[in-house]
């Protein structure tokens, strides 16, 4: 199975649909996740209510600059070690200095 890397995550439902839909149109294949927790929203932890828009590892650099171009804002990332929030600019967690990881299988 092809590896899949996060595109963005954010808790706005209808920009993630639109995103998607924009990307697809240009060839990229999008997997929307985290669509059916947003009912959740109130009830269950801030971390598990993101939209997130997943592509195919070899997409992403194209996904990306699409979505540069269109001049959108890449939210925070959590460092999967600390679990500190970071800015989307930051390659490193500014906390423990982890590198950005959000490969997923």
């Amino acid at each position: 199975m092809e590896q899949r890397k996060v595109l963005v995550a954010g808790g706005n439902l209808l920009q993630a649909h639109t995103w998607k839909g924009m990307l697809e149109t240009s060839g990229i294949e999008v997997e929307l996740r985290g669509e059916a927790l947003m009912g959740g929203v109130g009830e269950l932890p801030v971390d598990m209510q993101n939209v997130e828009l997943w592509v195919a590892d070899c997409q992403c650099d194209k996904a990306q600059q699409m979505l540069a171009a269109m001049q959108v804002e890449r939210p925070q990332w959590q460092c999967l070690q600390c679990h500190e929030y970071n800015e989307a600019s930051f390659e490193l967690c500014w906390n423990c200095s982890s590198e950005r990881c959000e490969t997923h299988q």
